[in-house]
C-alpha cells in the first residue's frame, strides 16, 4: 500500500473534477479525498495498491473532459488508513 498527494493546476474547478475523481477512485479501489483549493487548483490524496494509486495519479494529469490541466505535483506521504474516498468541502 502507498499514499500520494497530488496538486493539480489549470482549469480544474467548475468542470466536475472532484466528482469524476471520486468516481474514478472508487472504481480503482483507492481511498483518500479530493478538494478545491482557494487558488483555483485541486488537491487530492490517494491511498491503495501502487498500481491503483499510479492509475489515479495518471488520471489527474488529464482529468475529466472539460478540464485543462497545466501541471500536476505529486508527493509521497505516510499511509493514513482512510476507509473511503470523499469529496471535501473544507480544508483538511
Amino acid at each position: 500500500m502507498i499514499r500520494r498527494r497530488v496538486v493539480v493546476t489549470g482549469r480544474v474547478q467548475g468542470v466536475f473534477f472532484r466528482d469524476t475523481c471520486r468516481r474514478q477512485a472508487l472504481a480503482a479501489g483507492v481511498t483518500g479525498w479530493v478538494r478545491n483549493l482557494s487558488d483555483g487548483s485541486v488537491e487530492a490524496a490517494f491511498e491503495g495498491s501502487p498500481d491503483a494509486v499510479d492509475r489515479m495519479v495518471k488520471w489527474t494529469r488529464k482529468g475529466p473532459p472539460d478540464a485543462v490541466v497545466y501541471d500536476t505535483t505529486v508527493t509521497d506521504e505516510p499511509l493514513q488508513g482512510d476507509d473511503d474516498f470523499t469529496v471535501l468541502s473544507t480544508p483538511r
